[in-house]
């Protein structure tokens, strides 16, 4: 699969995918990461600054910001630990998400429906109704809490380098999972 993930660079830098990862990034809307900028303010400063930024992208001296750190209230009580980037940290990881995911995605069990374009949990349910009728009489059901906070970076990367071929986006992955462990508490 390294060969369709050649060029996977300019892909994620093209201006048509970043546009797409903005918009998605607004539309998601969001607190502020550490350093306070709101979506609101964010396409004035992008017009500002995108340059420098494409320029430290391009030259592997980008460094995503520590994420800010919040605790929001469960519902059914207790507390949930919630990781916020800054607007440019999520519209970089989105512009990469839209590539990467693209490239992945079909290699994916077909039975996994969380987080995956194209599939909902009304489909995940209908599956499981289809499932029963076959005869099927178990479900395994995964809740992946503190999944990301958990999870060996080495191996992820590892992983990653089975599949992609360009180091510039390698190392921008690595640094993006590192700003996950540098946490600011608010």
């Amino acid at each position: 699969m390294k060969e369709a993930t050649q060029g996977m660079w300019e892909a994620i830098m093209e201006s048509a995918n970043l546009q797409r990862a903005w918009k998605q990034v607004r539309a998601n809307r969001g607190a502020p990461g550490v350093d306070g900028m709101s979506i609101e303010a964010f396409p004035a400063w992008a017009r500002e600054h995108w340059k420098e930024v494409a320029a430290l992208l391009e030259s592997g001296q980008y460094r995503p910001k520590p994420v800010r750190r919040v605790e929001i209230d469960k519902p059914g009580g207790g507390k949930r630990l919630l990781g916020i980037p800054t607007v440019l940290d999520r519209v970089i990881q989105q512009a990469i998400a839209q590539v990467l995911g693209s490239e992945v995605d079909g290699s994916f069990h077909p039975s996994s429906y969380g987080f995956r374009p194209g599939k909902n949990a009304h489909q995940a349910i209908k599956q499981l109704q289809a499932d029963q009728q076959s005869g099927y009489s178990h479900v395994v059901d995964l809740d992946l809490e503190k999944f990301f906070d958990r999870v060996n970076h080495e191996v992820l990367m590892r992983l990653l380098r089975r599949r992609i071929e360009d180091k510039r986006v390698l190392r921008l992955i690595g640094k993006g999972l590192s700003s996950f462990t540098r946490r600011i508490w608010v």
